[in-house]
């Protein structure tokens, strides 16, 4: 282990599953073998390692034993270390008999574990079958999928004594698991998925993988989460060594389809067999080397794990790598280039193994990149042109990716070029929507919409007036402007097929449902929202530029204001998983409304994480736009979990960076600052600082906004300051989010305990689980003055269960409520059996107890848990589970 992995421990997270239905079958009475298969590196052999160490902590006698290439030549090889020295099994049925009769003088029954079951020698076999049907000995073995069994071992595998626990490779949430507790820390989603992609979920090749980043110093703790550098993957000697093994006894003929898939990509069945006969490709599959799979009405190949294409590609010289790319590109030419992507892939072979490509070729082959998103590739196929064919359409794709790739001076310089070579309407309007999306990055609102002006004096036809028109709304809306920014998106049509010009259209939509869901009118934004998501998918790819995911940022705002949390922090997770590596703004802004969703559900440990995997995103391409949000939001969050340094350093970033403002209103940044002063005890200065945030919304038109920071206030000891103001923005908005918190705030007021029980189950309801845990306690306290304690215990416990789900958090008003005290063992015992319907005397005679003392128990548990009656017993332990 090289430098810097000495640290780590990589444990057995993500197959707990199979371990608990491992160790269930091996020592389950009828079970005499247990078969734990899966490819190599699945992790079987440390799987049966653990479920060994279980069995020996049992009570069970251990041993174990290696197959082996080597041992299998030799009778015994594999268990003759087990046997008492000097056994002699020239005679085999005194031999079988004497091994019985040792093993079976300890006492115990026998587990032996073999690794590499497939290798064992016959003798062995027979030998522990004979062992296994005199009940001296359980088999726990490993096997490797796609081996070769011979017939003795099948014989040991049939029948129902044997089971078979197959060992898949981990999906995508079990890498993230052990990813966490490997690190000890969470790990951002981008580099889980790199991680998960550049392993296919197996174990051994993810855990050298890690081991090759940390040690290069590609994968470090920047932040709250564990990164990946941008660019290779690094891995192990002992990696490279496992696949070059695998790979090492591949023919010549199945080695050149292999290189070809390395270099060239997936490849069609039918023209790789007019180079090499189907046999090849069978013998490929059967090795579990490549995967067939239809891609539409095309047969393809591809290889079996992405790490073999490393391993194959780095065998290949230069010139050889060339050469193959040179032949595809050939290959693709001489069937038409038909596809879609063929452009692309042309352009990018002759690229890279000649260093230069037709120019026609090249801008089409950018003009495909960018569509996918692909702007490191727009780059490098851009940079190939000649000065002569950097044309104004060049200038723009190229301005595009140096944006989103972070790049914003310079992508400024190259639009400003294009925007002065730029010749009729459709070369200014094409400079200027790319132009103002780079300024609204790092620039006040004035210069993007200066930008805009100058264009629209320019411009003389109908289509350039609309383009520019929506294109201020949504600058506009996209600085904060939210009531001015609708005014002009006014002249949209309800409907893409009326719709005069169909791109400034969906980015016009896009806006709109946004700005709609900021002023509170969550049911229309969600209307316009799946509008333009349909669409955008509907119409080609041609017309756009952005993911359709990207789509789907209304949506989620929309349904989060709404009131439905739950479905908008699923929607928001999918959309950002589906959201290119290089969608870098959608996808940033994606993470802030996926983590401000679970910040108002008041799950507070996702809506840190959430944050911080923004903070990683922007910091990448220094947007300060997106980064002010998730700072302020991860700063609020590290303050109500009581981590005021991760807080405080989360402001001292977020002031240190221009006052650059977004969609979200200024006023909610205070969010961070507030409820830093609030875990600091100064309640007041929190109070003075929303209710600043709230005239800032207030200003500006957002409703949301300022709905939620009034309501802050409230939660804050001060409700009723803000009664009447929240009642007026739950009537000027829809949804259930703005009257919840009216709500809250009135009862509050009223220190109304039947009122805050109400809207705690109305907050439940909408997901806003930490609202919920408030209003509970502070029913809780109110019942608690009135003298109802038992009343009072059962909105404490509903306030914790509430809590639960929240993470380890505290706020003013949950830090009022008193934790009940649990229930002994006795109680919860008594309780349980009273809850199913057993009544005292029954319950009595089961426990021989006296139905006195049963009732006695009975009456401590319906106080503790807030209860009166069996009924209402029972709906606790329902609630339970």
């Amino acid at each position: 282990m090289g430098a810097g992995t000495h640290s780590i421990s990589w444990p057995l997270i993500g197959r707990d599953d199979e371990l608990a239905a491992s160790l269930s079958a091996l020592t389950d009475r009828s079970t005499k073998a247990l078969i734990l298969a899966g490819p190599a590196g699945a992790g079987k052999t440390r799987l049966a390692e653990e479920c060994l160490a279980l069995a020996a902590r049992q009570g069970f006698s251990v041993r174990q034993a290696t197959a082996s290439a080597a041992a299998k030549a030799v009778p015994l090889g594999a268990v003759a270390h087990l046997l008492p020295p000097g056994m002699d099994f020239s005679n085999p049925v005194r031999g079988f008999a004497a091994a019985a009769a040792s093993l079976r003088s300890g006492g115990n029954c026998w587990i032996i574990m073999v690794d590499d079951l497939h290798l064992i020698d016959a003798t062995s076999i027979v030998l522990l079958r004979q062992l296994m049907d005199a009940g001296i000995v359980k088999v726990l073995g490993t096997l490797r999928t796609g081996e070769p069994l011979c017939e003795t071992l099948h014989s040991l595998l049939r029948g129902d004594s044997a089971q078979r626990i197959d060992i898949d490779a981990f999906d995508f949430s079990g890498t993230e698991r052990v990813l966490r507790g490997a690190l000890g820390a969470p790990v951002g989603r981008r580099t889980t998925q790199d991680l998960f992609n550049a392993s296919g979920g197996n174990p051994l090749y993810l855990r050298e993988i890690v081991y090759g980043a940390i040690e290069t110093g590609a994968l470090r703790k920047q932040g709250e989460l564990w990164e990946l550098a941008d660019g290779r993957l690094p891995t192990t000697r002992r990696l490279a060594e496992v696949i070059t093994a695998r790979l090492s006894h591949v023919k010549e003929d199945e080695r050149h389809v292999l290189n070809r898939i390395a270099v060239c990509g997936a490849q069609s069945v039918s023209e790789l067999c007019q180079k090499v006969s189907p046999e090849v490709i069978d013998g490929l599959e059967s090795a579990a080397l490549i995967e067939v799979a239809e891609e539409r009405q095309r047969v393809t190949v591809r290889l079996a794990h992405p790490l073999y294409g490393e391993t194959l590609r780095e065998a290949l010289s230069t010139a050889e790598r060339n050469a193959l790319m040179a032949e595809e590109a050939d290959r693709i030419e001489s069937h038409g280039a038909r596809r879609r992507d063929d452009a692309l892939r042309i352009a990018s072979y002759r690229l890279a193994a000649t260093g230069t490509a037709d120019p026609r070729l090249l801008l089409d082959a950018a003009r495909l990149a960018s569509h996918s998103n692909d702007y490191p590739r727009v780059l490098a196929l851009l940079k190939a042109l000649p000065d002569d064919h950097l044309s104004v359409d060049a200038q723009v794709l190229m301005g595009d990716a140096l944006f989103q790739m972070g790049h914003w001076t310079t992508a400024e310089g190259m639009l400003s070029a294009a925007g002065a070579a730029a010749q009729g309407d459709e070369e200014v309007l094409a400079v200027t929507m790319t132009r103002v999306e780079n300024l609204l990055g790092r620039a006040p609102l004035s210069a993007a919409l200066e930008a805009n002006m100058e264009a629209l004096s320019a411009v003389t036809s109908t289509v350039g007036w609309y383009t520019l028109t929506v294109n201020e709304g949504y600058i506009l809306i996209s600085k904060g402007n939210v009531t001015e920014g609708l005014q002009r998106l006014e002249i949209l049509e309800d409907d893409v097929q009326r719709a005069r010009y169909v791109t400034p259209w969906l980015r016009g939509v896009l806006t709109k449902a946004l700005g709609l869901s900021l002023v509170g009118h969550t049911r229309l934004s969600a209307v316009w929202a799946q509008r333009g998501y349909d669409a955008y998918v509907d119409l080609t790819q041609e017309v756009l530029a952005p993911d359709a995911a990207a789509q789907k940022l209304p949506w989620v705002l929309a349904l989060c204001e709404g009131g439905m949390m739950a479905r908008a922090a699923r929607e928001g997770e999918a959309a950002y998983d589906q959201l290119s590596e290089f969608s870098s703004v959608a996808r940033m802004w994606m993470s802030v409304l996926v983590a401000r969703t679970q910040w108002l559900a008041g799950h507070v440990p996702l809506a840190r994480h959430w944050y911080a995997e923004a903070i990683a995103l922007a910091r990448k391409v220094e947007n300060t736009i997106i980064l002010r949000p998730a700072l302020s939001g991860l700063a609020a969050c590290a303050a109500v979990q009581g981590d005021i340094a991760a807080a405080e350093s989360s402001l001292d970033e977020f002031y240190a960076l221009p006052e650059i403002a977004g969609f979200l209103s200024e006023g909610e940044l205070q969010e961070g600052r507030a409820w830093l002063e609030v875990a600091r005890g100064n309640l007041t200065e929190a109070r003075e600082l929303l209710a600043g945030g709230a005239a800032s919304a207030r200003a500006t038109g957002h409703v949301t906004a300022e709905s939620l920071l009034l309501a802050d206030i409230a939660r804050l000891g001060a409700p009723q300051d803000v009664v009447q103001r929240l009642t007026e923005l739950a009537e000027e908005g829809d949804g259930a989010l703005l009257p919840a918190r009216a709500e809250l705030a009135t009862a509050l007021a009223a220190s109304d305990a039947q009122r805050l029980r109400t809207v705690a189950l109305q907050c439940e309801e909408i997901g806003a689980d930490l609202l919920a845990a408030e209003a509970y306690s502070a029913s809780a306290e109110v019942l608690r003055r009135a003298g109802e304690p038992r009343a009072a215990t059962d909105a404490e416990n509903r306030a914790a269960a509430c809590l639960a789900r929240c993470g380890d958090v505290r706020t003013p008003l949950t830090a009022r409520s008193i934790a009940p005290a649990p229930l002994t063992e006795r109680e919860r015992e008594i309780a349980a059996a009273a809850a199913s319907g057993a009544s005292s005397k029954s319950i009595a005679a089961e426990l021989h107890l006296s139905v006195r003392t049963v009732n006695n128990h009975l009456h401590r548990a319906y106080a503790k848990l807030g209860v009166s009656d069996r009924r209402s017993l029972a709906g606790v332990f329902e609630a339970e589970r």
